[in-house]
């Protein structure tokens, strides 16, 4: 398996002949509106574009799984840092089959995407010759996680491949802990950024958090969702220094953009 990290929450699983992109963000840079204007400092997102060579690498995309979308079906509420226009637009063109949990497939169905598997959670589904496995995400800590409309983690088995658990955009729950500890997964995807708007608390895990994931995560970490968006305040330079106090930076990949991680 090979993971080509492209920037945030947006990269490609290689699997043989398939190429799985999850969480299509391809505005070019600063195309869209700042997500904080007052907690982080008021930049346009992203902050930066999409790495050379990703057009070439997304034309080879066979596949996509989206963790979460929309809420309360409100165009204007669109996460647009996991599906924005240009990926919508991507996956129109290219007639892309979509993977996502059952309440967001109708949504996306009204954006005119090819829904191929509607995910209950924690229904074991058979998908791209494996399995998928929807995990709740809490995509916040208090209030605000129902402002923001839950989506959800994936747990993949692919064939002759290891297996993979991407957390999604949530804070750590009894949800995540079970799926680190029942499916054992041989790497795990954690969105690391610990974002926030301006108002309420922060929408992903904070850095105690995070390293609670990472130290209970069976093997192999890669952390991601850094270093793109406005809203985020853990910067890949600040989770390392952490990873190194913990003595855990030799279980944890910080992919820079565009940078290959390869799974035996």
């Amino acid at each position: 398996m090979k993971i080509h990290h492209l920037r945030n929450a947006t990269f490609v699983i290689q699997s043989k002949d398939k190429y799985i992109l999850i969480d299509p963000m391809l505005s070019k840079k600063e195309e869209l509106p700042p997500f904080s204007f007052i907690k982080h400092e008021r930049k346009r997102n992203p902050t930066v574009d999409l790495p050379l060579g990703s057009e070439a690498l997304l034309n080879k995309v066979t596949h996509c799984l989206i963790t979460h979308s929309q809420t309360f079906g409100i165009k204007a509420l669109q996460h647009t840092d996991h599906l924005d226009a240009r990926g919508e637009h991507f996956l129109k063109e290219k007639n892309i089959p979509v993977i996502s949990i059952k309440k967001d497939v109708s949504y996306l169905k009204k954006l005119g995407l090819k829904i191929s598997h509607s995910l209950n959670f924690w229904e074991k589904t058979q998908v791209l010759d494996g399995y998928i496995t929807a995990v709740p995400a809490k995509h916040g800590h208090g209030w605000i996680h129902k402002l923001m409309a839950n989506g959800a983690g994936y747990f993949l088995e692919l064939p002759d491949e290891p297996s993979i658990f991407i957390s999604g955009d949530t804070v750590f729950t009894k949800d995540v802990e079970k799926a680190l500890s029942e499916f054992r997964p041989d790497i795990s995807v954690v969105a690391a950024g610990n974002a926030s708007m301006d108002i309420g608390k922060p929408l992903l895990m904070n850095i105690e958090e995070v390293i609670r994931f990472i130290k209970l995560s069976p093997n192999k970490v890669i952390a991601n969702h850094m270093e793109a968006l406005n809203h985020c305040a853990i910067t890949r330079d600040i989770l390392k220094k952490e990873l190194i106090k913990q003595n855990l930076l030799s279980k944890v990949y910080i992919p820079k953009d565009a940078e290959l991680i390869e799974i035996n």
